[in-house]
């Protein structure tokens, strides 16, 4: 039997797959209150949304939470420096783990990326890989780590680069299989239908099985 009443937690709902989890959790009859924690308040409103704003590098208590959606991340160019980076993609995504952890949370899904990998020498992969490895570590009864490609869906903000190598895998889709772009929306859609199985353990979902989960 389905569990109702669940309370669910969204950081990084201002990004691309944030913005999908949180308008599809609003939706979803499974959760009766969403929280969207973040730098700052994202541009929606509705009654189960309660949005709490805050920086993610130093968060602090949470209010009790069921699930977590974990939707923080940038990219080097953006952040400035491989530190700034790693600031971000582990650091704030573990600290967010571990402050929901002592909130009560009993499962906490996150976007990482394809190719992650704790021992890889490519320094983006690794911290990915070091990120899913700490999540894991935390002790939250579920985890699950999400490796989407490229991620396809309309950003808020301009990446000229991405946008034409975005257009050229979507032409080529059919051939590239799991290794072409994977909707932003397909990724939310799978992290709340991991969320309904209550499956304990850590776990990660590749592309391909993305798009399945989310069809």
């Amino acid at each position: 039997m389905e569990e109702q009443g669940r309370v669910a937690l969204v950081a990084g709902g201002s990004g691309l797959v944030g913005g999908h989890l949180l308008r599809q959790l609003l939706e979803e009859p499974r959760w009766e209150q969403v929280v969207s924690v973040g730098r700052r308040e994202v541009d929606v409103r509705h009654e189960k949304l309660e949005q709490r704003v805050m920086e993610l590098g130093a968060i602090g208590e949470l209010p009790v939470v069921d699930d977590v959606f974990c939707a923080l991340g940038t990219t080097i160019k953006k952040a400035g420096s491989q530190a700034a980076f790693r600031a971000v993609d582990h650091d704030a995504v573990v600290a967010l783990a571990r402050t929901a952890a002592e909130a009560g949370a009993s499962s906490f899904l996150h976007v990482s990326s394809m190719g992650a990998d704790a021992g890889s020498r490519i320094f983006y992969n690794l911290v990915k890989g070091e990120t899913e490895r700490d999540v894991a570590q935390v002790g939250i009864t579920t985890t699950v780590a999400f490796r989407p490609s490229i991620l396809d869906g309309d950003r808020a903000e301009s990446r000229p680069g991405e946008q034409v190598g975005l257009a050229v895998m979507r032409t080529l889709r059919p051939v590239l299989g799991r290794f072409g772009p994977t909707r932003a929306a397909d990724v939310a859609t799978a992290m709340i239908r991991e969320a309904e199985r209550l499956d304990a353990g850590s776990r990660v979902i590749g592309a391909g099985r993305i798009t399945r989960v989310a069809r």
